[in-house]
């Protein structure tokens, strides 16, 4: 692997206890290119522009998926990766399913490994500090013949994080728009498929909500996944979540949460969760807590509701599952406890 170090880094610059989350990135980047067939000697470079051409296959027919995860460093300085081999197996799939050739996993994990090591300053302790990490894939052939392309190009880059969402969050179940269809690529995380959830996202926030609650394209009966979350509902005492499927994404927190609440013999039935059950629950107030799941948030409370013009409240709680969960996914992924699922890796 070549590697290229910045000749100055820009850490100084950067107001760590201000941050807009992924609008700053570390002093590398990793760079790997597909070409006749194969993937190439892969770099690590200081982070910068790249050069593509305006007939790049990804502009047109919009080959492109990307994975979201996260390091972590404990009050020792040492960083840890959350379940990646979870998040490669992931990238995979969806590269499968666009017709994109699939990193290996030893480009993956030591490009992963590598670069964070050089930009491990980056990382910084405490609770809701991390390192982003972003990789994807994309094709970058010349051409804008409409058949999958032949040359790609893989690349990681990084941005320190702290929290996503600040505020008190609303959400609204969506009855018009669909984000995916059954047989499409909602299992993948295909760029393309938050291109198409923004403008119903648009208008959520104009109607006082920051997500949406997507249901199934079919009938809206059914409730699916929020923008970038997998969803939670606790009726009484009981976790529900919905199945995956090929229109609901495989979230690595999801997976997790569900783990930690067998393990700590909380109730929890993954089925499908009819609208009609949620508004029912709200009403009759049994609806106790939604939370939402995934890499960027991590765990997050949803404190209300909308749907068909109504606005529903949820109780706020002591003790909740979500901060339960909070601190249990926190505790493993900062190393401050144990870690039975052996889902931490040392970078």
């Amino acid at each position: 692997m070549k590697i290229e170090k910045i000749i100055k880094s820009n850490i100084k610059n950067v107001d760590f206890s201000n941050l807009d989350f992924g609008s700053v990135f570390t002093d590398h980047m990793f760079t790997c290119s597909y070409k006749n067939g194969k993937w190439l000697e892969a770099e690590i470079l200081p982070y910068q522009s790249i050069s593509i051409s305006p007939s790049a296959r990804v502009f047109h027919y919009g080959q492109a998926c990307f994975e979201g995860m996260k390091a972590f460093k404990d009050q020792n300085n040492k960083a840890w990766l959350f379940r990646p081999k979870d998040n490669y197996q992931r990238i995979v799939k969806s590269s499968k399913r666009l017709a994109m050739p699939c990193i290996t996993e030893k480009i993956f994990m030591e490009g992963l490994r590598n670069l964070i090591n050089i930009d491990l300053d980056w990382v910084k302790p405490g609770f809701g500090n991390s390192l982003y990490i972003r990789p994807f894939i994309f094709a970058d052939q010349e051409s804008i013949n409409a058949t999958e392309s032949l040359n790609y190009k893989f690349m990681i880059i990084c941005a320190p994080a702290s929290s996503y969402y600040a505020g008190d969050i609303r959400v609204k179940i969506e009855k018009s728009f669909s984000r995916a269809a059954k047989g499409g690529v909602g299992y993948a995380k295909a760029a393309g498929n938050y291109a198409a959830q923004f403008y119903p996202t648009i208008l959520a926030k104009e109607q006082g909500f920051q997500q949406i609650i997507w249901t199934d394209s079919s009938n809206h009966e059914f409730i699916e996944e929020a923008g970038t979350m997998n969803l939670f509902f606790r009726i009484g005492d009981t976790l529900l979540t919905a199945p995956v499927s090929d229109s609901i994404l495989d979230g690595i927190t999801r997976k997790s949460l569900i783990e930690i609440a067998k393990r700590e013999k909380i109730k929890i039935e993954i089925r499908p969760i009819r609208v009609k059950e949620i508004i029912e629950a709200s009403e009759s107030g049994n609806l106790k807590e939604i939370f939402g799941s995934g890499t960027a948030v991590t765990v997050l409370p949803i404190i209300g509701l909308g749907y068909e013009n109504k606005k529903y409240d949820l109780p706020r709680i002591e003790n909740s599952f979500s901060s339960f969960f909070k601190k249990k996914l926190n505790d493993i992924q900062y190393n401050i406890s144990e870690d039975p699922f052996d889902w931490r890796v040392k970078v």
